[in-house]
């Protein structure tokens, strides 16, 4: 399994890349560049949507346009272009970061100071009318967040602890936290994830040059090296959701391998899942 160039491009910090089965395109964000890109991998048509903030994420919505966490909270675009605000919550020193649409349609969306200051960002369910109700308050850098295939099982990352954490959940409050594995000191730490079919978690490695595969039990299943230094997150992808697609960053290297800031993919690495539009 060796990663190819998927899309070149210098991105300060890449992030997020969602698959987006109705356009058949991946959707990513480079989050200090305030830009949200689109890809089309069968005709390799490619858009960029330029916001007035830095963004964290951007996920598909159900009758069309897109769903942003912004720096001063939830925003969307409509089908035509048009923006408007569903949860703003601006707090000084603090951005959106990460997130990841829930089986149910809802979007849970992650904040985190600037300077990241411990305990500073949060963890947030936005319902689709914009009602928003806090799962965590209590974390660093909120990151990736992805679902077992039956919907049971949440997993969490708040990058700064190593762990890649299971959740609980009933309704809107979170009732258990427990980890599912720790990054070992030296390898990296986790930033974004995704689920696959089997249950398995991939995770990408910021200043691990890696993504990870772990088992449903937290066993390391399968290791893959990469070329860039921080990978931030991945998703499965194209035809069938066979391919892995892998944004990366070149924020604070001053040597960037060539690639970092580009979109690389691992080529039928495994069988994902079809991810929810947000419902709002």
């Amino acid at each position: 399994m060796r990663p190819e160039l998927a899309v070149r491009a210098e991105a300060e910090l890449g992030e997020g890349p969602t698959w987006d089965p109705a356009a058949r395109r991946l959707i990513w964000v480079d989050i200090l560049g305030s830009r949200v890109h689109t890809y089309d991998p069968a005709t390799g048509r490619r858009t960029v949507l330029a916001t007035e903030q830095h963004v964290g994420a951007a996920k598909p919505r159900t009758d069309g346009g897109l769903v942003l966490n912004l720096r001063d909270g939830i925003g969307a675009y409509d089908r035509d272009g048009t923006f408007s605000w569903l949860h703003r919550d601006p707090v000084p020193g603090r951005r959106g970061n990460d997130a990841a649409v829930a089986p149910d349609g809802t979007l849970w969306a992650g904040t985190m100071r600037y300077d990241e200051t411990p305990g500073g960002g949060s963890l947030t369910r936005i319902a689709a009318d914009g009602t928003a109700t806090v799962l965590l308050d209590d974390v660093t850098v909120s990151n990736g967040t992805g679902w077992s295939p039956d919907g049971t099982l949440t997993y969490y990352v708040d990058s700064p602890t190593r762990r890649v954490d299971v959740l609980r959940t009933e309704g809107q409050h979170v009732l258990e936290r427990r980890e599912l594995t720790t990054v070992e000191p030296g390898a990296g730490f986790p930033d974004g994830l995704t689920v696959d079919a089997e249950g398995c978690v991939w995770v990408a490695l910021w200043d691990g040059a890696q993504i990870r595969r772990y088992t449903p039990d937290g066993r390391l299943d399968r290791t893959v090296p990469l070329p860039v230094a921080r990978p931030t997150a991945c998703a499965f992808g194209g035809p069938g959701l066979r391919d892995l697609y892998v944004t990366t960053a070149r924020v604070g290297l001053d040597r960037p391998h060539p690639l970092a800031g580009s979109v690389l993919v691992l080529p039928d690495a495994g069988q994902g899942t079809e991810s929810p539009a947000f419902a709002g």
